[in-house]
């Protein structure tokens, strides 16, 4: 089978059986990374290009050993050493890399949107590896993978996200994803980092870390994204840390069985204690692990999904 579309721009354009399509064939794709020799032969002669215009420590790599284990080709671009810096337009970039005939592009952006921009301009396919505040589609579906692995089940979950909402695009994602897949979705953290009508989502709100988290099945924290932040939006780390990082004293509010999460990178002691990160609960390095999965799925199945 193969996703009928030609890109992969952001989680709220996929239907329920799309995700599920991509979960399904991602496990598949699990035991390769635990062979003896790490790679099949799928995607031999297929040419993927990593084209960054932000730092990027997992998502980048991963992809990058995606496409090694599938036996795909792959060009990473990081736009600080690319001719951007002389003044090379998006769109130019785009085309001069289309003429070098790539099969598909993988992009970071700061600017939301890029994505779709890019797949307008280019014939090949595009998948969105984070575009601003806006979507980080393989993100929400590894963590979607993470939380099937260990739960059995996405629908009738409850799921905590906390932290600095309005400028995380892993929070959005995740929420368009798991309202899809019939979990219960709740949001927490300061109102100063809550989007406006965020509940129109389909979402709780609220502004309590121990409320948001009160019974959940799973929790994922978020760091503060100080680098989209135009403005101070709390006193201080220490202050931020005093109401918002989760430790053994609030976590006690979630399920005794409850599953700690964050997309990283960690800000020990701001958002999450070293105790809960490293903690029995945690599956933080376990998402890393299904994101290599996810994103072999991905290049296979819109590569076309052959055999």
């Amino acid at each position: 089978m193969k996703l009928a579309r030609k890109d992969l721009l952001g989680i709220q354009d996929l239907s329920v059986e799309e995700i599920n399509l991509i979960l399904d064939t991602a496990d598949s794709f699990i035991d390769v990374s635990t062979r003896e020799i790490k790679k099949v032969p799928t995607l031999r002669g297929v040419t993927v290009v990593n084209l960054f215009y932000e730092p990027s420590t997992r998502t980048r790599t991963s992809f990058e050993i995606a496409a090694k284990r599938l036996s795909a080709d792959t060009i990473n671009i990081a736009t600080s050493t690319s001719s951007v810096v002389k003044g090379e337009t998006f769109v130019d970039t785009a085309r001069n890399l289309e003429a070098m005939n790539p099969d598909i592009i993988v992009l970071r952006h700061s600017a939301a949107g890029s994505p779709h921009m890019l797949s307008k301009v280019v014939r090949q396919s595009v998948i969105n590896a984070g575009d601003g505040a806006h979507e980080h589609p393989t993100q929400a579906l590894l963590d979607m993978m993470t939380m099937r692995e260990k739960k059995k089940r996405l629908a009738g979950l409850k799921v905590a996200i906390v932290g600095d909402i309005a400028h995380s695009r892993v929070a959005r994602s995740n929420i368009y994803g798991l309202t899809k897949m019939g979990a219960t979705v709740s949001v927490g953290g300061p109102i100063t980092m809550m989007p406006r009508c965020i509940e129109r989502l389909g979402v709780e709100v609220h502004y309590k870390l121990e409320d948001a988290i009160r019974d959940a099945d799973i929790i994922m924290m978020l760091r503060i994204q100080l680098e989209r932040q135009e403005t101070n939006l709390f006193p201080s780390l220490r202050e931020y840390a005093r109401y918002y990082c989760l430790n053994r004293k609030n976590i006690a509010a979630a399920r005794d069985d409850v599953l700690i999460m964050h997309p990283g990178p960690m800000n020990r002691g701001v958002e999450i204690s070293p105790e809960i990160a490293d903690g029995p609960y945690s599956v933080i390095l376990e998402q890393v692990t299904n994101g290599v999965a996810v994103r072999m799925a991905l290049l296979y199945l819109l590569s076309g999904g052959k055999s």
